[in-house]
């Protein structure tokens, strides 16, 4: 029986590295552990979607959308959020000629 590698079976089931279908999928997942993040977060600082949304000038609607699809949203409203649950955030994005840091 032949085993297989964890970057072999992602490579295979998801794309390589670099390939737009695995770029795609890291950024779902990303987006993904975002809202998680934010949902679990609120519930420990004992915000009701509403409330946080009440806080940061949204919907109760928009904080439940954000909560299972961060994709879809703005930095800016990123931003809000975590610092309406105190939340520390760091900004690094690196081009091929500049770093940029935010935080």
């Amino acid at each position: 029986m032949k085993t297989h590698t964890l970057e072999e079976v992602q490579d295979k089931l998801i794309g390589k590295l670099g390939t737009p279908e695995r770029d795609r999928f890291e950024y779902e997942l990303q987006m993904d552990l975002i809202g998680k993040a934010i949902k679990q977060t609120r519930k420990e600082r004992n915000l009701t979607q509403e409330e946080l949304g009440l806080l940061i000038g949204v919907q109760k609607a928009q904080i439940s959308r954000l909560e299972n699809n961060a994709g879809n949203v703005t930095i800016d409203t990123l931003l809000r959020v975590f610092t309406a649950l105190k939340a520390k955030v760091k900004l690094h994005v690196e081009l091929p000629h500049m770093n940029i840091e935010i935080g």
